[in-house]
């Protein structure tokens, strides 16, 4: 059974976020992504400074099985990515909601946040799916 943090919010395009104490956002996919995905083996991610509106394509993930676009949970400014998945796209697959995050956001707004599903509501849809 996939994992659901219950600190995290997600978006119904399966990726999960995080709001940091500086106040950016950690973005990445969730578990259940990743196990629908099978074993990721190149990760595409944002230029930092890219400005993403709320669902703008952010970058892709692709495994053995299939591609995947990666989508924005949150509109705001790209301030990190993580480089690591340059070298080691697995990580997604092992740790996919602490090593495995893909990129942080500055929001334009926190409340958007408040849009994405709880854990609980995300749990409810991947079982429905």
């Amino acid at each position: 059974m996939s994992q659901t943090p219950s600190e995290l919010r997600y978006a119904s395009t399966h990726e999960w976020a995080r709001l940091e104490a500086d106040g950016s956002i950690t973005v990445g996919i969730t578990d259940h992504a990743q196990e629908a995905l099978g074993d990721v083996v190149f990760v595409e991610l944002p230029e930092c400074g890219a400005q993403l509106a709320a669902s703008d394509e952010a970058g892709v993930v692709e495994s053995v099985k299939a591609a995947s676009d990666i989508y924005a949970p949150v509109a705001g400014e790209v301030v990190a990515i993580n480089t690591q998945l340059e070298d080691a796209p697995e990580i997604v697959n092992t740790d996919p909601y602490n090593d495995g995050w893909f990129y942080k956001l500055q929001p334009a707004d926190t409340a958007e946040l408040d849009a994405l599903m709880s854990s609980e509501d995300y749990q409810q849809q991947c079982d429905e799916e």
